[in-house]
């Protein structure tokens, strides 16, 4: 598979990865009852053997459960990969799953960082990156707290997640900051009005989660499909049910555009992220190896950038129906 670096675009430093990545949450976290993690080593794996270099983890998936099993399943590959790890939540104190507010104080950060190194079974973490921004944290503590990890070479690069231009900004003049992580898809397009130009402008990688569209844009989501309650989807606006049915007009032309070029809506889906620059990576999700060489394939669809324009315009001129989040974590973004 193809390599892009994140940060520092053409110069020495920046953080070299596949040109797709995995996100590793829902095989532990908000996606329905946690996978067996015997299960998933092989597909984390299998993801290896096709090529892919790039995965994202976080203390609070399980909590710590998805850093101890992306820790095991890579270990043997630990020369060859890069693991992204997050900080940010104040975990509930039961242990239970979900998170009980934010915490970005740099004692917390430190402590956040000794934890997952060990679980993931690595001396340095590749990518940390603030979960969301806290709002009682200044961003320059969070980012000096984090140079300061650099520099005892326990972290490798520094990224932020659903942070807005402001803040990214003022955290890269204090520690230059490789990533952004936030969601971004045919059908979440809001990035491209401030956060690309600012990402260009700066030198900083974007990496796509939910590129596609937390299954939706695969075509795989049925109609009448009702999501678990232990499955985050089901308290998506966007997800719901007649929601679902507006916005199947969008999966429609995805699917349209992909017979045309012998591509499957999933594939299509990544290939415009692809496409739309070459310093983004998207990290999609998923438990099944048949699913991981699909969106691995996406690497090698070739969209020209009249293909990108055409695809980006068609589906800017589809309505789409419901928030991303509920309301409550749509608070978090964009800070």
């Amino acid at each position: 598979m193809q390599t892009r670096v994140l940060g520092n675009f053409g110069k020495p430093g920046g953080l070299a990865v596949s040109a797709i990545g995995l996100g590793c949450m829902g095989m532990s976290f908000s996606y329905g009852a946690p996978s067996d993690p015997a299960a998933m080593i092989p597909v984390i794996r299998k993801a290896v053997e096709l090529g892919v270099t790039f995965f994202d983890t976080a203390e609070v998936y399980g909590p710590y459960t998805n850093e101890a099993l992306v820790g095991e399943a890579l270990e043997p590959f630990r020369d060859q990969v890069q693991i992204a790890t997050k900080f940010g939540f104040a975990m509930n104190p039961d242990g239970s799953a979900g998170f009980a507010g934010l915490n970005s104080r740099p004692e917390q950060i430190a402590k956040v960082a000794d934890a997952s190194l060990k679980r993931l079974r690595v001396d340095a973490i590749d990518l940390f990156y603030q979960h969301r921004v806290d709002p009682a944290v200044p961003i320059d503590d969070v980012a000096g707290a984090v140079k300061g990890l650099i520099a005892a070479g326990k972290v490798k690069h520094f990224g932020l997640s659903e942070a807005g231009a402001a803040t990214i900004r003022r955290a890269h003049a204090v520690c230059p900051v490789t990533a952004l992580q936030s969601e971004y898809s045919l059908w979440t397009r809001e990035p491209e009005a401030e956060i690309l130009p600012v990402l260009a402008e700066l030198g900083i990688g974007l990496v796509p989660f939910s590129p596609l569209g937390k299954g939706f844009l695969t075509g795989a989501v049925a109609a009448d499909f009702t999501f678990p309650d232990n499955d985050f989807r089901s308290k998506v606006p966007r997800l719901a049910m007649e929601a679902r049915a507006a916005n199947q007009a969008l999966v429609d032309l995805i699917t349209a555009f992909g017979a045309r070029m012998g591509a499957t809506p999933a594939q299509v889906a990544l290939a415009w992220l692809l496409g739309r620059a070459p310093w983004i990576v998207p990290i999609p999700g998923t438990r099944k190896a048949e699913r991981l060489a699909e969106n691995a394939g996406a690497a090698a669809v070739r969209l020209s950038p009249e293909d990108v324009a055409e695809l980006s315009a068609a589906a800017a001129r589809v309505q789409i129906v419901g928030a991303r989040y509920p309301e409550a974590m749509m608070k978090m973004s964009g800070g």
